[in-house]
């Protein structure tokens, strides 16, 4: 759905609700502690067909002027999600208004997760280096 804001003497300005997902959910992944979005079913089917859904986890109701989100993040283990929360707010918030010039009235952050980041131990060794002969030896 095309939402029509602005008319001028040109003509009319329309964005569409999927532009402004696409903007929420780029906005939210740039907050340090989010893990990434949480789109459900559905989009877990995309990305295995090998689609990216970059409004994955995002939901907007945009009136004439003013819209509301609603972001959906699963969230790093070890961070303070009230902090992370309002940081997504306020970067959402910032990046829509200046984008597209509509007021965000409301940004809810839900947290569907945590993910754990792997031990050191889980983490593929090395390959072992092997010892190297002087560069004046010749075999």
């Amino acid at each position: 759905m095309n939402t029509e804001f602005n008319s001028t003497d040109m003509g009319n300005i329309r964005i569409a609700n999927e532009v402004i997902e696409i903007i929420a959910g780029l906005a939210a992944t740039e907050v340090v502690g989010v893990a990434g979005m949480s789109g459900g079913v559905a989009g877990g089917i995309a990305e295995l067909l090998g689609r990216k859904n970059l409004s994955k986890g995002v939901k907007v109701e945009v009136g004439q002027k003013q819209c509301a989100v609603d972001v959906s993040i699963v969230a790093e283990y070890g961070v303070r999600i009230p902090e992370v929360a309002g940081e997504i707010q306020d970067n959402v918030k910032r990046a829509i208004e200046s984008m597209t010039g509509l007021e965000v009235v409301e940004v809810n952050v839900h947290v569907l997760g945590v993910v754990f980041s792997k031990p050191a131990a889980e983490e593929p060794a090395k390959e072992e280096e092997k010892p190297q002969l002087p560069p004046n030896r010749v075999l």
